[in-house]
């Protein structure tokens, strides 16, 4: 599936912009790409396995013994076997994965194409405009005027949470927010007791252009909310919330010379992070 291509996305102005803020700007190449869910899926699956911490019930496990191989002419496998006898566990199989009491071996991590991470990312972005598809996951979105919905660079300079709830409303996305905040709720499972009692709906999502810009500060407290970097965009979710400054957007993600380009869509965006 492909996204529609407009030429121009509108740059919505705040309270207290100049007039002379631009209020248009060349559509981003990215939001052209076409949109693979069966690739974001996978490559979602592939990349939360990065984050995980390998755990064993000890480090030596499985290899508490001096088993050697009995080796050949006994009419038996080669596995290392446990030496003694007057006990079931004399003759057992040891140090191998398919042995009882054997080591622990598990493949905790994934690698990634770099190719694929950049098309999910792609396919993903261009889904944040498509608002039926935005939709469908659940997001309030009635009161926003437009998707992808960019404001202007000013909003870059406010630190505090209600300078941030005030642009959210003044944009048409408190509703997200309201969304997400009333949607917290206790972790079923053992999870509650391990630094992480806590669920709730994911919400807006606030790119911006400049490094060590205050508006993290501002709007990391909401709940749902989500800051990124323009240059350090990971794999989101389909269908979230778009923000981003005009000026990043455009430099960042310039327009194709063609239409159907997809090619320089994918060189131009970065890798994302493992």
């Amino acid at each position: 599936m492909v996204a529609f291509s407009r030429p121009l996305v509108s740059v919505k102005a705040l309270e207290g912009d100049m007039a002379t803020d631009a209020t248009g700007l060349p559509y981003p190449a990215v939001f052209s790409a076409p949109i693979r869910p069966d690739v974001v899926t996978f490559t979602h699956k592939l990349l939360s396995c990065n984050k995980r911490q390998p755990y064993a019930v000890s480090r030596h496990a499985g290899h508490q013994t001096s088993a050697e191989s009995w080796g050949t002419g006994r009419a038996v496998s080669r596995i290392p076997r446990v030496p003694g006898g007057g006990t079931h566990r004399a003759g057992q199989g040891a140090f191998g994965n398919m042995c009882r009491g054997g080591r622990m071996f598990r493949k905790w991590h994934r690698r990634v194409n770099v190719n694929l991470r950049r098309v999910a990312v792609a396919s993903a972005l261009t889904a944040t405009a498509v608002p039926a598809l935005v939709q469908a996951r659940g997001h309030r979105i009635e009161t926003v005027p437009e998707l992808p919905l960019v404001i202007s660079d000013s909003a870059e300079s406010i630190e505090k949470t209600s300078q941030a709830l005030k642009i959210l409303k003044q944009v048409g996305a408190y509703a997200d927010v309201e969304k997400a905040k009333d949607s917290v709720g206790i972790r079923p499972g053992k999870g509650k007791m391990r630094n992480r009692r806590y669920i709730n709906r994911k919400g807006p999502l606030i790119v911006y252009g400049t490094e060590g810009s205050k508006i993290v500060k501002a709007f990391r407290n909401l709940p749902g909310v989500d800051v990124a970097n323009v240059e350090r965009l990971n794999l989101p979710r389909p269908a979230a919330h778009r923000r981003a400054p005009a000026a990043a957007c455009r430099a960042r993600h310039p327009p194709p010379r063609a239409p159907s380009a997809c090619p320089p869509v994918l060189r131009g965006l970065p890798a994302p992070s493992k």
